[in-house]
Formats: structure tokens, C-alpha cells, sequence
């Protein structure tokens, strides 16, 4: 019951927050340099994260922060629990555009904020038009000067459940060349599924060392990444780690496969085209 109460509280001052953010300082910010639009709204991250901290009791505790890069592009890729880590890592570098479903502009006040931060939005429903837009859209984002943002999972998967890894974020990175970061943590155990339940305690994040792509194969960077990611949220978990059949990694590399085949088609047609 407590708990709930607590969680009630957090999200009166989410959405008054939020309402603020997507009415008056959004609107505003848009006559404004985009790293300066983003630090202005990126405060309602930093809000969230301390009124989370003060209503729910729910803290961050850093592992690997020396591994973060100054005044450099890069491809963060992170696993996928629940909204607590699409909040916290828009914070750790910027200028960042994210990759994201399109739906989530749609949302009224939340999607008009999210908007003003360049996103890459996609369409889920069609896999080889998403990849497609992530390498096009992405590459032009880190020529601009912004890193991006790519949850390989695709979409948020339980705590002590594992999804199946894409390879967008990877080949992003190895086709132009930058970095990856990976960074792993367990959100979802405490920022749960169920709006009520926001379990206080400590949610941990790592950051892991750069992962260089110059020079290798997307399916070398994105088997590293995988494995990296994997074996920390393992370790970060407070739940048994689950056991991935190897029926689930054949058809994950069937998919990702497919998707990447059809993705270069499609440019390689647009090329012969233009």
C-alpha cells in the first residue's frame, strides 16, 4: 500500500513536470541551438531521477564511468527493462539522438518533448524499412556531431528473461566507423512493469570500455556487444540468470540475418537508382 502511495506521489510530479516541459520549454527551446534545446529539456530527466529518488527511494549506483568518452560520436547500446534507463542515459551523452518507436511521438505532452530531440523514430511492424532508416538516419546524426542511442532488444524485455539481440546498433557503428559503448544495468527490477510498484532500493548501471569497430565485422562487434551486455546484466541481477536454448539464438540470427540481407538490397537498389 505504501508503495503505491509513493508511486502516486512520483507520478503527480512526473506529469507535472513533464507538462511544463512538452508546453513552455520545448516550444521555446526550438528557436535555440539544438545542444542547448536539449540540455533544457533533458532538466525534466534530471528531475525525474531525483523526485524518483525522494518519493520512491530509488537510487543509482555507477560502475565504469572513466569509460565514458569526451567530445566524441559513439553508438550506446544498452539493454531494455523499462522507461527508467530511456530517461537516465539521455543524460549521459549529448547531443544524442535515440532510436525509438514512432508511437511514443504520438503520446500527447511526452511525445512533443521527446520530438524536439531528434529522434529516430521507426516503424516496428517492418524490420528490414526499420534497420534501413537506423543505418541512413543514424550515419547522418553522427556526421552532424550526435551520438545515438539503440536498444538491440528492440522493445522491453523482463527482468530474468533475455530478447533476442538486433544487429542495427552494431552495424551503425561498424558502417561509420565510431565506437561502441555498451552499457548494462537492472532498471526494470525496481522500475517495474506495474506503474504502482517502484521498489526502492539501488538500480545498478556499468559502463563498459569502448568496443572499436574499425576495421571488423558487424557480426564480430555485435557477438562482442551481445556477450558483454549479457554476462553484466547476469551479474548485475538479483534474479537467476536464464538460459538462452540454442533454438532461440538460431532463430535471432536467422532474423537479424534476413533483416541485414534485405536492409543492403534495398540501398544497394536506391544507389543504382539515383
Amino acid at each position: 500500500m505504501i508503495t503505491a502511495l509513493r508511486a502516486i506521489v512520483f507520478y503527480v510530479g512526473y506529469m507535472f513536470a513533464l507538462i511544463f516541459t512538452s508546453c513552455i520549454t520545448a516550444p521555446l527551446s526550438f528557436f535555440l541551438p539544438f545542444t542547448i534545446r536539449a540540455w533544457l529539456i533533458t532538466r525534466f530527466n534530471w528531475f525525474v531521477l531525483v523526485w524518483l529518488r525522494i518519493t520512491c527511494g530509488i537510487r543509482t549506483e555507477v560502475e565504469g564511468l572513466e569509460n565514458l568518452p569526451k567530445n566524441q560520436q559513439m553508438v550506446i547500446l544498452s539493454n531494455h527493462q523499462s522507461e527508467w534507463e530511456t530517461i537516465y542515459l539521455q543524460l549521459v551523452a549529448q547531443p544524442m539522438s535515440t532510436v525509438l518507436k514512432r508511437e511514443l511521438l504520438k503520446i500527447p505532452f511526452f511525445g512533443w518533448g521527446l520530438k524536439a530531440l531528434n529522434p529516430i523514430a521507426v516503424d516496428r511492424g517492418k524490420p528490414a524499412a526499420a534497420m534501413k532508416q537506423v543505418l541512413k538516419q543514424g550515419k547522418a546524426r553522427l556526421e552532424e556531431g550526435m551520438s545515438v542511442l539503440v536498444f538491440p532488444e528492440g522493445t522491453r524485455t523482463e527482468p530474468g528473461t533475455r530478447g533476442n539481440h538486433k544487429k542495427g546498433g552494431a552495424m551503425l557503428a561498424t558502417n561509420s566507423g565510431v565506437p561502441v559503448l555498451p552499457v548494462a544495468h537492472n532498471g526494470g527490477e525496481h522500475w517495474t512493469s506495474s506503474p504502482l510498484q517502484k521498489k526502492s532500493g539501488t538500480i545498478k548501471v556499468v559502463f563498459g570500455p569502448l568496443i572499436q569497430t574499425e576495421g571488423r565485422h558487424v557480426n564480430e562487434v555485435h557477438a562482442e556487444v551481445t556477450a558483454w551486455l549479457e554476462s553484466q546484466v547476469d551479474r548485475l541481477s538479483e534474479l537467476p540468470a536464464p538460459e538462452k536454448k540454442a533454438e532461440d539464438v538460431q532463430a535471432s540470427a536467422s532474423q537479424t540475418s534476413s533483416e541485414e540481407i534485405k536492409s543492403q538490397e534495398e540501398s544497394s537498389n536506391e544507389s543504382k537508382a539515383s
